[in-house]
């Protein structure tokens, strides 16, 4: 195995899937070694003799399929494939099919930003100085892709495959040549001629289930790369015909084995406990699955907070997904959801509507909270959209879905789970409810399940049903704090607008934002005195002059404005008279806890008396000093004596006592008479069972 392997799988904290396809890239360059000149047709031979899953690449060039389920984590695999095939085998040369916009712009930022979570190469040293060159379908024909060549530099090209379709069918203007091959005036060439002539280039094409027929990809066979790494979930095309399996699938990593090793939410259906949809119209069964999934959010949302705050991790705010009919659909469940019946009102800012309906400043609007549905601050907990939440919006926070869109079971399935998958801390915790998809499905309930039920199915549901007692009872996850803390104004961290407090009644002492902030640097720095009790042996000490001089010298230091703003145009606070008030809170509600030493008087002797040790479990038997040696073609046997070795002792005991000697239980020089005492009693046990020799 290639050394690079260890040290990429390390860096990037890859799960052991992304980390077999690793190796898997690593044996396919090892056996059949990507090049410009290789054979196609020989490396499918070699490759489908060791992967007999590979029986056709499907395209001109070399190209293999690792599929991996949803939520596993197939852009990392990107990285760390870029990551080996650079630092292995010197490739410098890579270009990124994207099937839409979202995903295309969230590669790019992927690939781009250093300081975004999710950055593919986070870890990776050598790109920490010298960060790939990412070149994008909205740039290229901007720059010059020569430069930077000098310098060995990694270039990332990031293209939109729906686009290229596009300019295929010949767009606004009918030119049926792509703008991609177009002469470039910075190379003399169009940049689709210069990529097909590097002898370097790799394609790695992300979720390609979604262009396997199209004119674009067509078109990309052109560029003949070296090697095509194709990444998807669903490793098969849909057909009039039904499902066609990919003939290239050189790992498959399903759904089901996903959900089995914890990578990803455990998915299951609810129902209401004795559900009856006799007698009840298709908008009151939408109705009630909309409440019943509006209550199970409130829920979970509780349940995460507590589970947050007790674990200490950063709080995760829930959100919950309508997936309508149409359009026309959605909007009548936004104005229900807006309206001041539908849960009093409490939602009316926390829903918006995700369709093809929105444009301009409106579409804008939409897209920016949708990309920030992750954010605590973001007021949105409920999504409602159509059919444009596919492949590539990938959040962690979606809890519970609310499919109210005809369709059978299977497509019920595949459909709504696909986005909700990912886990918010990246693995499982052991709460169900934080670990859990939630699919309101009363109507379809049985449904679902014989269909998720079924031998053949990747995916087994848990079932949820609710009881309509439960559903009466609201939770909250209440949060407590030291009464001196409240009275301070102090708040404690990452408040929610779902976060209720305890101890409300109490006034704080300062009201005043700015004032807060100074009584709680206060606060700290008198947290930090209390474990210096040569300064502060007691409480009353912080109303010494000196030592209130230095709580108010250390604020002064650590506290800085807002904001840049002008003498006079603001009140600012008066810190010494905060910290005055602040020692005095501490002072009146701090109990002293005297600090007790237990400290003999006089002369302070330890020691042993006498005593008969218990050897009756020690029948340890004499080992031989001889070594024998069978020959074993002349069955000749030969006996070799080992030497004692070391120091040979006068007595026996000593043996015993020069081993004693090491441990520093017990002083040697004080306690000389009862070790040999001990050692003694050991010698005689031994020699009651063993012979003069042994």
């Amino acid at each position: 195995m290639n050394r690079h392997i260890n040290a990429i799988a390390g860096r990037l904290s890859l799960r052991p899937p992304q980390r077999r396809s690793l190796e898997i890239l690593d044996r396919i360059t090892e056996i059949a070694p990507p090049g410009k000149s290789a054979d196609v047709a020989a490396m499918l031979e070699v490759i489908r003799g060791e992967f007999p899953s590979v029986t056709d690449f499907e395209r001109d060039f070399p190209s293999l399929c690792f599929a991996l389920a949803t939520g596993v984590g197939k852009t990392r695999l990107m990285g760390a494939f870029i990551s080996y095939l650079h630092l292995a085998h010197g490739i410098d040369n890579f270009f990124v099919l994207a099937p839409n916009l979202t995903i295309y712009n969230k590669l790019i930022t992927d690939f781009s930003d250093r300081n975004h979570p999710k950055y593919v190469f986070r870890g990776i040293a050598e790109f920490a100085i010298d960060a790939p060159s990412i070149i994008t379908g909205d740039n290229y024909d901007q720059r010059d892709p020569l430069s930077g060549m000098l310098f060995g530099d990694v270039r990332i090209n990031i293209f939109n495959i729906s686009k290229i379709n596009a300019e295929l069918r010949g767009g606004r203007s009918g030119q049926r040549v792509p703008r991609i091959k177009r002469l470039s005036e910075y190379i003399g060439e169009s940049y689709f001629d210069y990529l097909a002539g590097l002898p370097d280039l790799v394609m790695l094409m992300d979720e390609s289930h979604r262009y396997r027929a199209s004119a674009g990809i067509r078109a990309i066979n052109e560029l003949k790369p070296i090697l095509g790494l194709e990444l998807t979930a669903t490793p098969f095309v849909e057909t009039s015909r039904g499902a066609l399996p990919f003939k290239n699938v050189i790992i498959d990593y399903p759904l089901g084995q996903a959900m089995k090793d914890g990578f990803v939410k455990e998915p299951a259906v609810v129902t209401r406990k004795n559900f009856n949809p006799a007698g009840m119209s298709l908008q009151a069964i939408e109705r009630l699955k909309l409440e019943d999934g509006v209550r199970l959010h409130e829920s979970v949302k509780v349940e995460l907070e507590t589970y947050a705050r007790e674990s200490d991790n950063p709080i995760v705010k829930p959100f919950l997904l309508v997936i309508a009919r149409d359009t026309t659909h959605a909007g009548q469940l936004l104005a229900l959801i807006q309206s001041g019946e539908f849960f009093e009102g409490r939602y009316r800012d926390k829903v918006i509507q995700v369709d093809s309906s929105k444009t301009g400043a409106e579409e804008e609007e939409m897209i920016g909270r949708l990309l920030k549905v992750e954010h605590t601050e973001e007021p949105t907990e409920i999504v409602i959209h159509v059919n444009m939440l596919k492949e590539g919006w990938d959040v962690t926070n979606l809890y519970t879905i609310v499919p109210l869109r005809a369709a059978n079971a299977r497509v019920l399935i595949e459909q709504s789970i696909g986005r909700g998958l990912r886990l918010p801390y990246g693995k499982r915790t052991g709460v169900t409810a934080v670990d859990r998809l939630n699919i309101v499905a009363h109507d379809k309930f049985q449904e679902i399940v014989t269909e998720a039920n079924r031998p053949e199915s990747a995916i087994h549901l848990q079932t949820l049903v609710l009881d309509t007692d439960d559903l009466g009872q609201k939770t909250a996850t209440v949060v407590s704090q030291p009464q001196l803390a409240t009275k301070l104004g102090l708040k404690p961290a990452q408040l929610t607008s779902s976060t209720t407090m305890a101890g409300q009644d109490t006034a704080p002492v300062f009201t005043r934002p700015e004032e807060q902030k100074v009584a709680q640097i206060a606060y700290e720095v008198i947290r930090k005195l209390e474990n210096q009790p040569q300064t502060l042996p007691t409480v009353e000490y912080l109303k010494k002059p000196e030592i209130q001089a230095a709580i108010v010298k250390a604020v002064e230091e650590q506290h800085r404005p807002a904001q840049l703003e002008l003498e006079g145009l603001s009140e600012q606070p008066d810190i010494a008279a905060v910290v005055a008030q602040t020692v005095e809170l501490v002072t009146q509600q701090t109990i002293d806890i005297p600090r007790i030493l237990v400290v003999p008087k006089g002369e302070v002797k330890s020691g042993f008396k006498p005593f008969l040790l218990n050897l009756d479990s020690l029948r340890y038997p004499a080992v031989s000093d001889e070594l024998w040696i069978q020959h074993l073609r002349t069955n000749q046997l030969e006996i070799v004596s080992l030497g004692r070795g070391g120091i040979e002792e006068a007595r026996l005991e000593d043996y015993v006592v020069s081993s004693l000697v090491d441990f520093d239980d017990i002083s040697y020089d004080d306690h000389a008479d009862l070790l040999y005492d001990l050692a003694g009693q050991t010698v005689q046990h031994f020699k009651g069972y063993l012979s003069e020799e042994d």
